[in-house]
């Protein structure tokens, strides 16, 4: 299954269960592209001792899952994209909520 998850927050325990999630789509063999959006850019540089966004960050591109990252959100708060992390538009947000068979928002 093709699996797009939209990502708005970057509320510790919310962004870690939606990597959470991410990660265990990935593991159970389906294709995975998270959109970061709005405040959800910032999870990227987020640290939180319970809940370790950044380990499960890590272990979804280990396992090839595909992050994009809204460039207005990204610019709007000084920031870029990376590699991993390319900056996006909403074209491709509306081409990977077409490619996807479900979308999950967190």
């Amino acid at each position: 299954m093709k699996i797009g998850i939209i990502i708005e927050t970057k509320e510790y325990e919310k962004a870690w269960n939606a990597m959470r999630f991410a990660v265990t789509a990935r593991k159970n063999n389906h294709e995975v592209t998270a959109f970061l959006m709005g405040e959800g850019v910032e999870i990227v540089d987020i640290h939180h001792e319970q809940f370790d966004i950044q380990t499960q960050i890590k272990a979804f591109l280990e396992l090839n899952g595909t992050f994009l990252a809204c460039g207005t959100c990204l610019k709007s708060r000084n920031m870029d994209g990376s590699e991993s992390c390319p900056l996006s538009t909403m074209t491709d947000c509306l081409q990977m909520v077409e490619w996807a068979d479900k979308v999950l928002t967190f």
